[in-house]
């Protein structure tokens, strides 16, 4: 499955471009929305590869696996544009079944481990492995992190992002995404 998509964008009367690919030999998704030089590209994790990078860093089974199975992508933001963009991701929304709720940001990872016995390093290891929240990029900066989506494996969802790109709010829909499954099926 390999396809693009133009998808309209509000406030502003723009297009972006969002694309679709599949690992050939994993059979993970990638999506990508690009516009003016600014890019995010989000990766499907497994639930297992999640999993196994909290566990190497003392999470307790039972909180590996409910971190894990939140719904985690690899995220590069990009801005290869000429324009200073913002990003605040408590802006950002997930729809799911008719419904919207916010990205499980690390302020709120920090809520719902709360008192659970998660060491300190497992804690800031997760901490750490997270998109910023909130952060500036000046033309040329990036970075990258996980980001998630508090969906089931298997879950499909659209993706509301919103930044500010020259000061000018831009939102923009990354349609039909989907959290990666608990196990990717046999290939033939």
């Amino acid at each position: 499955m390999k396809g693009v998509w133009l998808v309209a964008l509000a406030p502003l009367a723009a297009m972006a471009e969002v694309t679709v690919e599949v690992g050939p030999k994993t059979g993970l998704k990638t999506y990508q929305w690009r516009h003016k030089g600014v890019s995010l590209r989000l990766i499907q994790r497994l639930p297992d590869q999640t999993r196994a990078y909290l566990l190497a860093r003392g999470f307790p089974r039972a909180q590996a696996d409910q971190v894990a199975t939140a719904c985690f992508f690899g995220s590069m933001f990009r801005n290869d544009g000429q324009q200073p963009l913002d990003f605040d991701l408590t802006q950002w929304r997930v729809r799911h079944q008719g419904r919207e709720h916010p990205l499980v940001t690390r302020e709120r990872w920090a809520e719902i481990l709360g008192d659970q016995p998660v060491p300190k390093a497992g804690r800031i290891a997760l901490n750490w492995s997270l998109l910023p929240t909130r952060q500036h990029f000046e033309p040329g900066d990036y970075n990258w992190g996980m980001t998630s989506y508090g969906l089931p494996p298997g879950s499909r969802f659209d993706l509301l992002i919103t930044i500010t790109l020259d000061g000018e709010p831009l939102t923009v829909e990354i349609p039909n995404m989907e959290c990666a499954p608990e196990v990717l099926p046999e290939s033939n």
